[in-house]
């Protein structure tokens, strides 16, 4: 499983020397949050350039779906490189999040969210010296967003994990570490009940380990890591896991240090880097100069150690260790009473750089060395692999002691036999004498009988279909792999 890391990608130069980056202002308060980091930034003399273009409610408005135009992908094509502030997603027109479009259009897989206690930010667990990283996964599980209502009463979510996916997140999360110079990765899955897909991640995960004999690695279920987080939060360093639970635990660890006003993020792929503050447009605050402009800022700071400036960086970074301890603070932290606005706060900083805050200490940062994963299509093969039955997903009134015998009598004569139905996940049929409030979706386990020993064929699994067919709805089918000798498929509750 042995890669090779790669450095970042080179970035688009302009004439004079300086690193151009797409800079989306956003919607509601996103040109104030961005303004204030580009002026900060500015201050430090880093050889940056803007390139400035839309996305988000002002596109949805002029009636492109995407909420993302033309000319800001061919930027971000062109520059790498992203500063994004947060888009509004209307309700009642556009279609999906213009941020996950994003996302997914450049595959930024890693999401990656500091999470560290800050001088003249009280929380309850001011002291404690949290210090840690989220890396989430950032394109598929469940935010691939694939459902289908397969009843009019029963909604489907298609949970995709990949190996290539897993593999690539868990890598950059080791790198992350090694970076930052940390020493414990924790992996967070919930592959003690989804054994296939959190367990992909489990597996990986534990494999790629291996290759970090310098780093710590545990496996934790997430749950027990959103306990864990809450009881004892300075235990961890780089959690790495899934887009849902990743999605959950970041948001989570941001209202330890004071909630998403500091929430700073970066979208990183192996081609393009998008980074952006984690809270959303406000619009309610817009243009009122109130708004804390802290996570924005830092998500400037970790676009600039991705662009090797790491002295501008820690710059800004120390600016804002001294102006926090100094009690400059906005409205979110202090109240109204004593707060100071968004420009003010920002020129605070500016005349803070070069300062450093007593007993606050940042890191040494290095350059991320980009995991370099292969890009084949078919990234795991099988040796072997077989097709032992099929699951027939049916929609029927009847209850599980009608539609059983039913669907034994279709298959006879076929070279498959009904092993069971199941009700959400749960064996009904045959009856278990369990009591199980079902709905009208029936999953229908056919396997191939005893004495088939090849593969079950298109053309058989087609006259069973047509057969069901014939006398219920069926709306979905799934078929029963093997590879290499290992099942392909989870079995129900109460099934042997």
């Amino acid at each position: 499983m042995t890669t090779q890391a790669q450095t970042l990608h080179p970035t688009h130069t302009t004439a004079d020397g300086k690193k151009l980056v797409t800079v989306i202002p956003g919607d509601g308060i996103g040109p104030e949050v961005v303004a204030a980091t580009q002026r900060i930034i500015a201050a430090t003399g880093a050889p940056l350039a803007w390139d400035e273009h839309p996305a988000g409610a002002s596109v949805f408005k002029q009636g492109l779906p995407s909420g993302v135009p033309d000319e800001t992908i061919q930027s971000i094509l062109r520059t790498r490189v992203a500063l994004k502030g947060p888009l509004e997603t209307p309700v009642g027109y556009g279609e999906k999040s213009a941020n996950v479009t994003l996302r997914k259009l450049f595959e930024t897989y890693g999401n990656i969210r500091p999470v560290r206690e800050l001088p003249g930010v009280p929380t309850p667990y001011s002291g404690r010296g949290i210090d840690l990283v989220v890396v989430r996964e950032n394109v598929e599980d469940l935010y691939a967003g694939i459902e289908y209502m397969q009843t009019p009463g029963v909604a489907e979510c298609l949970k995709l994990i990949s190996r290539k996916g897993c593999e690539k997140i868990v890598r950059l999360a080791f790198e992350v570490a090694r970076a930052e110079g940390r020493t414990k990765v924790h992996c967070a899955t919930k592959s003690n009940i989804m054994k296939l897909t959190e367990g992909t991640m489990k597996h990986v995960f534990e494999e790629v380990a291996q290759e970090y004999p310098d780093i710590e690695a545990q496996h934790i279920i997430v749950d027990n890591c959103a306990h864990q987080l809450v009881k004892k939060p300075e235990q961890f360093q780089v959690i790495v896991t899934t887009n849902m639970n990743g999605d959950i635990l970041s948001d989570l660890t941001s209202a330890l240090i004071g909630g998403l006003g500091f929430a700073a993020s970066s979208n990183i792929g192996r081609d393009v880097a998008i980074f952006e503050a984690v809270h959303g447009s406000a619009p309610k605050y817009a243009g009122k100069d109130t708004i804390n402009p802290t996570a924005m800022i830092l998500s400037g700071v970790q676009m600039l150690r991705y662009l090797g400036e790491f002295t501008a960086a820690s710059l800004i970074e120390n600016a804002i260790l001294v102006t926090l301890a100094s009690g400059i603070r906005t409205r979110d932290v202090q109240g109204d009473a004593g707060a100071v606005g968004t420009t003010a706060y920002t020129d605070a900083i500016i005349s803070n750089l070069g300062k450093t805050a007593p007993n606050w200490q940042i890191r040494d940062y290095k350059p991320i060395q980009m995991p370099s994963v292969p890009t084949e299509i078919a990234f795991t093969k099988a040796n072997e692999r077989r097709v032992v039955g099929v699951d027939i997903f049916v929609e029927s009134g009847e209850d599980a002691e009608t539609l059983g015998p039913s669907l034994t009598a279709l298959a006879a004569g076929t070279p498959l036999h009904l092993k069971l139905i199941s009700n959400r996940g749960t064996r009904v049929y045959p009856p278990t004498g369990a009591i199980t409030d079902c709905a009208d979706h029936w999953r229908c386990r056919f396997l191939l009988n005893d004495e088939q020993h090849g593969d079950l064929d298109d053309a058989t699994l087609i006259a069973l279909l047509e057969r069901v067919g014939k006398q219920h709805r069926w709306m979905h089918i799934e078929k029963l792999n093997e590879f290499d000798g290992a099942p392909g498929f989870t079995k129900d509750q109460g099934e042997d």
